[in-house]
């Protein structure tokens, strides 16, 4: 039999097969090999076959040969990752807000050549979330990877903070950029946030990574090693609704037993629950960074909710709730 002209790749391509046209629910014979092989140039008999599929086992590929009645058929079992792995990556890539469209499809691309090609079927998958706006920051894909760079290597990075204005256009928050020191990357509310320490106004910050702009790793070494061995970065989530700042206060709130879940569900578990005065109420007691979201969230959660203190609180929430009707007043 003539050789075919790709014969050194035959090892390449025989591999290729496996992972693409097999899996747990398809399977391939040793005339289907040969014939998919011929398809790519590339000619080879079956002992040799037998040795190659050898040689990928050896490699990590698990290949698997299984006799039904006459014939024995051949697919590959356990990969990297499971088809349910794959298709829960490609759902966080699709409702993930940060990754742009573009963005997302490469990665989706990529996720798929990981799968046979029945198996890339099934991720072609469409999440919908409802409201879901995707970011137009291409750059962010590569910020995050600045980031994570400067913070392995211990270093201050140099950034401009955008903002949008009322001619949607991005501009800076600030004419002078701003200078930190990276210590964390967090996922909440959609959106992802570099947690750094600022030396200029001596507190921890945190910046929307996808209005970062002209990120620049620096020669200076991080500053903030003591302030962030005290940081709780779950309890900071949890205080800064939306990840909008305010004052650190400690608030009472009373709420109807049925909510009990909301709270739990946004302070967690370890949370201190006691019976209040009003009859089939409970109150909290948790720390906040008071802001216009905070009040916000209060508000929306409606009557089966009291904000019951600090009085400073309550005269800011007073007045908030005041404005808004001067508002409608007609």
């Amino acid at each position: 039999m003539p050789k075919g002209t790709k014969q050194k790749l035959k090892l390449y391509y025989l591999a290729k097969i496996m992972l693409e046209k097999t899996d747990d629910e398809h399977m391939i014979t040793m005339p289907e090999i040969k014939k998919a092989l011929e398809a790519y140039d590339v000619t080879a008999d079956r002992k040799s076959l037998y040795d190659d599929l050898e040689t990928l086992r050896i490699l990590g590929i698990d290949v698997i040969g299984e006799k039904e009645g006459r014939n024995y058929y051949y697919h590959v079992g356990s990969k990297h990752f499971e088809i349910a792995e794959l298709k829960l990556l490609v759902d966080a890539i699709q409702s993930s807000k940060f990754i742009t469209e573009k963005k997302s499809n490469e990665l989706i691309k990529k996720l798929t050549s990981m799968a046979s090609e029945y198996e890339a079927a099934q991720l072609k998958r469409q999440v919908v979330v409802q409201g879901r706006v995707k970011t137009m920051n291409e750059s962010i894909y590569y910020f995050v990877d600045d980031v994570h760079r400067a913070i392995a290597d211990n270093r201050q990075i140099r950034f401009e903070y955008m903002k949008w204005d009322e001619n949607k256009t991005m501009v800076r928050r600030r004419e002078r950029p701003y200078v930190v020191s990276p210590w964390a990357l967090t996922w909440d509310d959609e959106n992802y946030y570099l947690i750094a320490y600022d030396a200029e106004a001596d507190c921890i910050k945190h910046f929307r990574v996808d209005k970062l702009k002209s990120i620049q790793v620096l020669d200076e070494k991080r500053a903030g090693k003591e302030q962030f061995k005290a940081f709780n970065l779950a309890k900071y989530a949890k205080m800064n609704f939306g990840m909008f700042s305010g004052e650190q206060t400690k608030v009472k709130i009373a709420f109807d037993n049925e909510m009990a879940g909301v709270f739990i569900d946004r302070f967690g578990r370890d949370i201190t629950i006691r019976p209040a005065k009003q009859k089939g109420f409970s109150e909290i007691s948790v720390d906040v960074a008071v802001s216009d979201q905070f009040f916000g969230w209060i508000f929306a959660l409606g009557p089966k909710v009291k904000l019951l203190g600090p009085g400073e609180v309550l005269d800011r929430y007073q007045k908030e709730l005041k404005d808004m009707i001067k508002m409608y007043e007609k």
